[in-house]
């Protein structure tokens, strides 16, 4: 009897995240609403929550990797409020934080912290645009608050599962697992966040479309992550990536799901064609060096090798083939050296004044065996770049007191 009415407790309890998972999973794209202002918390709980974001604020303002440039923030910025508007744009707060990973997220209290990672590997402004939509849609529906009472009715929920489970083994002597449960419960949740991302998507979409932007370039977003991990799990000799199924305790639908739905909807919406290359590359150009050379601190040669080639298509730059250069000479196979060498060469035809190009070029020669080239293109460093911080190693290197 006490174990049934365990069940039924439980059973009932759990209505209300399937229902919420219902409730998200329609298949038409939502046209975009009236803005209908920001939301302001309602309750204790609320407020809590708030507090805690705004004290995450604060500290995010003050961290030192945070990119305070004034154009970079203007450029993010503005594509935010092409995409959603004006109005809405007025309520959210961009932090450009420097992390060399793809990714973006948007907390209840209206901040939105934008990874410079993302900023490298989007293709074009749309695609950025793609990505921030996805991230103010979250905060239009009010995801954030939703999860977070999502998580701590699931957690409630098995705390009391394997109280009622102490009560059940009491009162009957049965053996009795509150385990299953609260797998059970976390799957719910999970499954609740799933459906989120798909609604953010739908209408993140919805904003693109409105927008003028280029409405495929929101799945090529995700076809470039997949091919990304892709290459890194090639690189280091593991299995590819499956994205065909979507793992029980996944947060987030698979990276394949998203694409597919997203070029269906874009055969349907054909929306504008403004993709807006040329602005994204003007506004990450001064920062280039540093973004390329963040990549290159993550030590996944694949996955950055992916990068640079994605971004060595839109034309020859003599950074982004330094950057290269430096990839292949730090893994140091043979053939990596020759291909560091051409490298480093091609960026100094486009810019013979980059010395950290000579360096690298020479360093490249030094370990192949070339060490007449390599010394001289030592020299060359050394010659626009006497004080160095490696400059007394490299004149030991080349024979020089």
């Amino acid at each position: 009897m006490h174990r049934r009415l365990v069940a039924s407790v439980l059973a009932a309890a759990l209505i209300l995240p399937q229902h919420a998972i219902a409730a998200g999973t329609e298949e038409a794209v939502p046209a975009v609403p009236a803005f209908a202002g920001a939301y302001q918390p309602q309750d204790s709980d609320e407020r809590g929550l708030w507090a805690e974001q705004d004290e995450q604020e604060r500290t995010l303002r003050e961290s030192d990797r945070v990119v305070r440039d004034a154009e970079l923030n203007a450029y993010v910025r503005g594509v935010l409020c092409r995409s959603v508007g004006q109005e809405r744009c007025n309520a959210v707060r961009i932090y450009i934080v420097r992390a060399p990973m793809f990714n973006a997220s948007m907390a209840p209290n209206g901040t939105m912290r934008v990874f410079t990672g993302l900023l490298l590997r989007a293709h074009d402004e749309a695609e950025l645009a793609s990505v921030l939509g996805h991230e103010f849609a979250h905060f239009e529906l009010r995801h954030g608050l939703a999860r977070y009472r999502a998580r701590r009715s699931g957690s409630d929920l098995a705390a009391w599962s394997a109280v009622f489970g102490a009560v059940a083994i009491a009162f009957s002597g049965a053996a009795y697992t509150s385990s299953g449960t609260g797998v059970a419960i976390y799957g719910d949740v999970m499954r609740f966040e799933r459906a989120q991302e798909s609604a953010a998507d739908r209408l993140g979409f919805g904003f693109m479309a409105a927008s003028g932007y280029r409405p495929h370039s929101a799945a090529d977003v995700w076809r470039a992550v997949m091919d990304e991990a892709d290459q890194t799990a090639l690189d280091r000799g593991r299995r590819s990536q499956r994205y065909d199924n979507t793992a029980f305790f996944a947060s987030h639908p698979t990276s394949l799901d998203r694409a597919t739905a997203l070029d269906a909807l874009a055969e349907a919406n054909p929306g504008g064609d403004y993709t807006g290359v040329d602005p994204h590359r003007a506004a990450i150009a001064p920062h280039l060096a540093q973004f390329l050379a963040d990549e290159l601190a993550l030590n996944d040669f694949g996955g950055t090798d992916f990068v640079f080639q994605r971004l060595a298509a839109q034309g020859r730059s003599a950074p982004i083939l330094f950057a290269r250069g430096e990839l292949h000479r730090k893994r140091g196979n043979p053939r990596d050296l020759a291909n560091a060498t051409a490298f480093y060469h091609e960026a100094l035809e486009l810019d013979p004044a980059h010395a950290e190009a000579w360096r690298g070029l020479g360093l490249a020669q030094m370990r192949s065996g070339n060490t007449i080239e390599g010394a001289a293109a030592l020299k060359t460093y050394l010659e626009r770049v006497p004080d160095a911080a490696d400059a007394p190693m490299l004149r030991v290197m080349i024979g020089e007191q």
